[in-house]
């Protein structure tokens, strides 16, 4: 999620210090959310320990539905994690387009165009069999995490005596705020790797200590980030921060950047591929013939991918979309949901309003924000 941590001081810039609270509020309600679907994977034996009778996402979800659709919950779950993942690989896209363009203003070519050869660098993606590869990407990824977030945060420091909170709103426009919410939240996603996480753990009591510090660091970064950046530029602070560095600087950052959002992809790629192959294809690769399905399905997916960064080229709507569509389900509305109906017997009445309460806060959320980006989109598209 690093990459998109760039663009919460743009966030901020439309949210304000509501902004500030909600970047607190979604990491304990996050950290909460995840101890509770981690929570839906057991149940207790006769002698009241719990034991892990469930696997996945999936598996949470079909459970609550047995009754009426066994795989009716399985199915939403997988859509929905399908969904976010191919937005995730759009984003990345949309980035590395962004970032191209700015990092080489002297050449000819469009935004559009530079996506187009992110993508023609990405297409070695199709023939990722395993995780292996993918976990040695992401090892590089850390790295040139660390080095954008140092630099930024440097230069930030630096401009001190230029800092202003003049900018920061105690009012804000609603429609934006909307938006920004869905930014927010998105940054904060990651319930959909918690389950698989959870199971490859030594010690699996550690977990909900390891979640909240997990959520404690993150907030204490994303807040802190957001606020340096903000202060540096203020009102002219743009979608992607390092779009605000001096020219040489803003190169060097953009560069290092634009590796991370390449080798970022084939993380969400290969998981949206794996969803797709298994769990909604159904595909046997053990055949030949759909080892070729897989390979055609993975090339449709990628194409989708860049054609889709093409024709919406806007980093913090599109960030909002997805925040507010999918990151929010999967964030707030289904591991409440699922908490209420596997363990309602169980629960005392302080946690089933608290769940009940981050169901309909999700709901509002997620319905207002996509409506407030849809209709953002739409009004970019029509200037044009």
């Amino acid at each position: 999620q690093g990459i998109f941590v760039l663009g919460l001081p743009y966030a901020l810039l439309h949210s304000g210090y509501l902004g500030l609270l909600l970047i607190i509020l979604a990491a304990v309600i996050c950290s909460y959310t995840g101890k509770i679907l981690i929570a839906c994977l057991y149940e207790e034996n006769e002698e009241g320990i719990p034991i892990r009778v469930r696997n996945t996402y999936e598996d949470i979800a079909n459970a609550c539905c047995k009754q009426l659709f066994p795989r009716l919950g399985g199915m939403i779950v997988n859509m929905a994690q399908v969904v976010e993942l191919i937005m995730t690989c759009i984003l990345y896209l949309v980035v590395s387009g962004n970032l191209m363009y700015h990092s080489f203003p002297y050449m000819p070519l469009s935004q559009t165009a530079w996506s187009v050869i992110a993508f023609l660098t990405l297409m070695p993606c199709m023939l990722i069999r395993n995780l292996r590869v993918v976990s040695r990407l992401s090892l590089l990824c850390s790295i040139a995490q660390f080095i954008i977030t140092f630099i930024v945060i440097t230069y930030c420091l630096t401009r001190i005596p230029c800092w202003s909170w003049g900018g920061m709103k105690f009012y804000v426009d609603f429609e934006k705020f909307l938006v920004s919410v869905g930014v927010i939240i998105f940054s904060y996603t990651s319930q959909i790797f918690l389950p698989t996480l959870e199971g490859n753990m030594e010690n699996q009591g550690n977990f909900g200590t390891m979640l909240t510090w997990t959520h404690f660091f993150a907030c204490i970064f994303k807040t802190a980030f957001a606020i340096l950046a903000f202060l540096t530029w203020g009102e002219e602070t743009k979608e992607v921060i390092t779009d605000n560095l001096p020219t040489t600087l803003g190169v060097v950052v953009n560069l290092c950047l634009l590796a991370k959002a390449l080798l970022s992809y084939p993380l969400p790629f290969y998981a949206a591929a794996e969803v797709l192959q298994g769990c909604i294809f159904k595909l046997d690769l053990t055949q030949k013939s759909m080892q070729n399905r897989a390979l055609a399905l993975r090339g449709g997916l990628l194409l989708f991918t860049v054609l889709m960064a093409m024709y919406m080229p806007h980093f913090s709507l599109l960030m909002g979309l997805t925040g507010s569509m999918t990151g929010a389900a999967m964030t707030f509305l289904l591991p409440s949901l699922f908490h209420l109906k596997l363990k309602w017997t169980k629960l005392d009445c302080r946690v089933k309003v608290l769940d009940f309460s981050i169901l309909v806060l999700g709901s509002l959320c997620s319905l207002s924000g996509v409506i407030c980006s849809i209709k953002g989109l739409s009004e970019v598209f029509g200037k044009r």
